[in-house]
């Protein structure tokens, strides 16, 4: 008999380029060194999102990851744009900024805007690497959502 798939948790962000690539390649190292069953996706809530940004990945994350130690998969993907499926697959799903992220949501999924928990981090356009990825804890354990069993 397989073993049962992990529990997923998604991050969004707009474009699947910097804060939630960021975040899932973030969550699944500190999930896997805590021993944490859950394993993290993430995808972009612009349509097409694959075509706004060049490479699969922003440098700020690679960057940023570097100086965590924290190592790269060992394929990068391009940007994914997300799908009901995906909102509905998982068991938390986090949008990372609401400002941003919750008029997406409520133009593409209004009916599963309550399944999404909005965090507060800024892109780099709104401010700089060193403090956007701080508007929740998220270069630390913080990042880690809490689950019931």
């Amino acid at each position: 008999m397989p073993a049962p798939e992990p529990p997923r948790v998604l991050f969004l962000c707009s474009g699947n380029y910097y804060r939630s690539r960021f975040a899932e390649v973030l969550f699944n190292h500190l999930a896997a060194a805590e021993g944490i069953p859950h394993r993290a996706e993430s995808a972009g809530l612009w349509r097409d999102c694959h075509t706004h940004n060049v490479g699969p990945i922003s440098p700020h994350t690679i960057a940023g990851l570097a100086e965590r130690d924290i190592p790269l998969p060992s394929v990068l993907r391009p940007p994914r744009e997300v799908s009901k499926s995906d909102v509905l697959g998982a068991s938390i799903t986090i949008a990372l900024k609401e400002t941003e992220h919750r008029p997406l949501l409520q133009k593409r999924f209004p009916e599963l805007l309550e399944r999404v928990e909005f965090w507060h981090v800024d892109d780099v356009g709104d401010a700089p690497p060193s403090v956007a990825g701080n508007g929740r804890e998220l270069g630390g354990p913080a990042c880690v959502p809490s689950f019931d069993p």
